[in-house]
């Protein structure tokens, strides 16, 4: 563990990754007290980094028996949404339990941390989670915590970079509370702390600046001769329907772009023979159709809807389109490269783009900030670098300093702990606005003016100002614990 000597704050650290929420606290000058992580490869890069191996199981240090996590002022969490139970009309703890959310609870019953800070995917505050989110606010209200009943939606895309914000489109739900079982405040009600929180406003990113990107080659991120030939065929698609389009729609410039549904090559059909199939003609007028059914009815409405657009678009400029198929085999294309997502508005060319290459067809964005990073192959393409993101790159987008080190791992063993991970910058000012939103109520403790003091008082606006320091010391914490020990 950490042994910062005259340390602000003591925290502990569950579901750990590789140490998103630990950049922050350390960088607060918070002491690790315990920590958390069940992934072996991601525990090794916590521990190469911050000097201590997070690799357990919560389960087996925090239930009904055991309590092996010591006391602590904050707790973090960036834990797992396992369904609650919805049968019974019981609330409370015993709708927890089965989760690993019950074991969060278990250690704040038996500690109660002056601050708790949990983060999980925005879903959780979405309709079809209601309930569990009912049940974490209200459990955590009955063990004396302030904490606002309305969700605090954040992604680090909207900070300024000299707050710690990144070019990445990174929406996470935060919860953060306050221990005050006195009720300090009274009936004040807790405000999400976002209204504290200093935007970015509508000032666009720049990736090769704000970023940065890394200048010429970059081992590990080539394009393969297939994706090379599948954007060059959609780039040809962009160029060539660009000023047709514009052409034909001089009188609105909204609809002088490309079109914004999904582009289905394998949909393109005159719509005679659409509207035909919809009017009760037999067969199904595709080609490809092993997702469609037999009958029109009974395609969902969201697929009517794009197999009209589709129809319409094809009908209007089937002369240019032909020509484009016939130049690129596209039918050659595996299915999902012969669709294209495009959502980059007025965007002139393909590699001017950022692009995904997903299971739902080319994704193209405008070159301003990323799509969130994810666990999965969907590493994002940098259009004007030809490339795919690097490693160090995608580390940037989270927050990490460029001395964080990886170790000998896999760069896809690399992209999906960063992919699972929290944006550090978006820790770092929802930590600083929770503790100017309840700071009446943590003056009113000696743990509760350490940690303001430590979060807002002392603490630079960027974490950017400090992570180098503090994961170089992390790092000279494991040196030394792998030196042999003296006999």
């Amino acid at each position: 563990m950490s042994t910062t000597e005259g340390a602000p704050f003591r925290y502990i650290d569950l579901f750990a990754g590789i140490g998103g929420f630990a950049a922050a606290l350390e960088a607060f000058g918070g002491e690790c007290v315990y920590s958390v992580e069940i992934d072996d490869a991601a525990a090794k890069v916590y521990e190469r980094n911050w000097g201590h191996s997070p690799l357990g199981d919560i389960t087996r240090d925090a239930n009904d028996v055991v309590m092996n996590v010591p006391a602590h002022d904050l707790l973090a969490a960036g834990f797992p949404c396992q369904p609650f139970s919805k049968s019974g009309a019981q609330r409370g703890m015993e709708e927890t339990r089965g989760t690993l959310y019950w074991n969060i609870l278990k250690i704040i019953q038996a500690h109660h941390p002056t601050i708790v800070l949990l983060e999980n995917v925005r879903n959780l505050a979405g309709p079809r989670h209601k309930h569990e989110w009912d049940v974490i606010i209200q459990t955590l209200r009955d063990e004396g915590y302030r904490v606002s009943e309305t969700p605090s939606v954040f992604s680090p895309h909207l900070l300024p970079l000299e707050r710690g914000g990144r070019p990445q489109v990174r929406e996470r739900v935060f919860i953060t509370a306050t221990y005050d079982p006195d009720g300090l405040l009274g009936e004040v009600e807790a405000k999400p702390p976002l209204a504290n929180l200093s935007l970015r406003g509508g000032e666009e990113w720049d990736l090769a600046a704000d970023l940065p990107l890394s200048d010429g080659e970059v081992p590990g991120t080539a394009l393969s001769a297939d994706e090379v030939a599948w954007l060059e065929a959609w780039d040809d698609f962009v160029t060539t329907m660009w000023p047709v389009v514009r052409a034909a729609n001089t009188d609105s410039e909204r609809e002088a772009t490309l079109p914004g549904f999904p582009i289905w090559v394998d949909r393109w059909i005159k719509a005679e023979q659409l509207e035909a199939w919809a009017a009760g003609a037999p067969g199904v007028p595709y080609r490809n159709r092993t997702d469609l059914p037999d009958l029109w009815d009974d395609v969902p409405a969201w697929k009517q809807n794009f197999l009209v657009k589709n129809a319409r678009f094809y009908t209007r400029y089937k002369a240019q389109l032909d020509r484009w198929l016939a130049r690129h085999e596209v039918a050659t294309f595996p299915p999902s490269r012969r669709k294209l997502e495009w959502q980059a508005q007025q965007t002139p060319t393909l590699w001017e783009c950022v692009l995904q290459l997903r299971p739902s067809g080319i994704r193209a964005k405008r070159p301003t900030h990323l799509p969130a990073l994810v666990a999965i192959t969907q590493t994002s393409i940098i259009g004007s670098a030809r490339r795919r993101l690097s490693t160090t790159e995608a580390a940037r987008l989270q927050g990490f300093p460029d001395n964080f080190d990886f170790g000998p791992q896999s760069a896809a063993a690399t992209y999906k702990q960063l992919g699972n991970g929290v944006n550090i910058g978006a820790v770092w000012n929802m930590l600083r606005a929770h503790a100017s939103r309840d700071r009446a109520v943590l003056e009113a403790s000696e743990k509760g003016r350490s940690l303001l003091k430590a979060i807002l008082d002392d603490a630079p606006k960027s974490p950017d100002d400090r992570l180098e320091h503090v994961v170089a010391e992390g790092q000279s914490r494991y040196a030394e614990s792998m030196l042999p020990v003296a006999v």
